[in-house]
């Protein structure tokens, strides 16, 4: 297939390398990164083998409108979702070329895992873990009287690791009422003893991410275990509740059953226990070099399930101007069921 792409992470998967102005085209197999100088010395030492690296003496497109007009392919697919409409006017004019366009088909190229791949993913999961424990060892010395920004920044600094690793995401840090915001912004909102603190977020280990939701009681003991204790009743109701959900989410997992079905089993839960509507959002979205990538675990999904897709599942509950809970693994459809990484 004859392709063409602009995209970061799906640049990476093609040939090992990207950077912030690049172009990736393949025509006959052979794949032409196409960048400026600046990135230039970088890209011809890391690439893969299958690569040339093209410096780019113009602006990129043109750089690509001069390699098509040489290899003359009969066809070029494109993902509509990624060029924007002067990219594709400027790529595309005064060509024979049929330019066919394919939404997401880097994404779907990926959307099953390799072993390779999902022991990376299991590396990014294990050092993801590791901050969640070193930030609840920073909270339990540090956190009380401490705000939500104050938390956010600590938990960015903690899980960069001195650098050495990247943010799979922007961290969510919600005390009380804001973790019923699912992607809450940080706030002054300062955290006290029998709080409620939510906290999302990941690494990437060799580009590949990590996704971790975890609700906790801040007391003496904290920690980022499922196993939690409030002292607040219904705090505690709702986060079993959502613990059950998760747990049934992940045991629909399955080869050949519909990303629907893992839905629809965690939000089961959620809906008999009578906070249906309190779940607005769907149950996962596959993890790779994306955060967000194929498969999208939904109640409209019909894709079927197959062995090496990676996906989050996490249910939660939202209940405005009180609290929130998620609970959230990232896991690996295997030929007996779920893998949680």
């Amino acid at each position: 297939m004859n392709f063409i792409l602009k995209d970061e992470n799906a640049v990476f998967f093609e040939c090992g390398y990207s950077c912030d102005n690049e172009i990736l085209l393949c025509v006959d197999a052979v794949k032409y990164f196409i960048t400026d100088a600046r990135y230039y010395f970088e890209a011809k030492a890391s690439v893969n083998s299958d690569t040339v690296v093209v410096l780019a003496q113009r602006y990129l497109m043109s750089e690509a409108r001069a390699l098509l007009r040489k290899l003359r392919p009969k066809s070029l697919v494109f993902n509509p979702n990624e060029l924007s409409v002067s990219d594709f006017k400027a790529l595309s004019r005064g060509f024979s070329i049929n330019f066919k366009p394919k939404p997401n088909f880097s994404q779907l190229k990926r959307i099953c895992k390799n072993e390779k791949e999902i022991e990376i993913l299991k590396e990014a999961a294990r050092l993801g873990a590791k901050c969640f424990d070193e930030f609840a060892a920073f909270v339990r010395e540090n956190g009380e009287g401490m705000s939500e920004r104050e938390l956010h920044f600590n938990a960015g600094l903690i899980f960069r690791q001195k650098n050495s690793l990247n943010l799979s995401f922007d961290p969510i840090v919600a005390i009380n009422e804001n973790a019923a915001k699912a992607h809450a912004l940080p706030t002054d909102k300062i955290l006290k003893k029998g709080d409620l603190l939510l906290l999302d977020a990941g690494v990437k280990f060799e580009r590949y991410c990590s996704d971790r939701t975890r609700t906790a009681c801040f007391d003496e003991n904290f920690n980022f275990s499922k196993e939690q204790n409030f002292k607040n009743a219904k705090r505690q109701e709702i986060y079993e509740i959502v613990k059950r959900a998760q747990a049934a989410g992940i045991a629909a997992v399955k080869v050949g059953a519909k990303a629907s079905d893992i839905d629809a089993a965690a939000r089961k839960v959620i809906a008999d226990a009578g906070y249906a509507k309190d779940f607005f959002h769907s149950t996962g979205h596959g993890v790779g070099v994306d955060i967000h990538e194929l498969p999208f675990i939904a109640a409209k999904s019909n894709e079927i399930l197959k062995e090496g897709m990676v996906f989050s599942v996490e249910p939660g509950i939202y209940l405005e101007n009180e609290f929130g809970v998620r609970i959230e693994d990232v896991v690996v459809v295997r030929e007996d069921g779920a893998e949680v990484l």
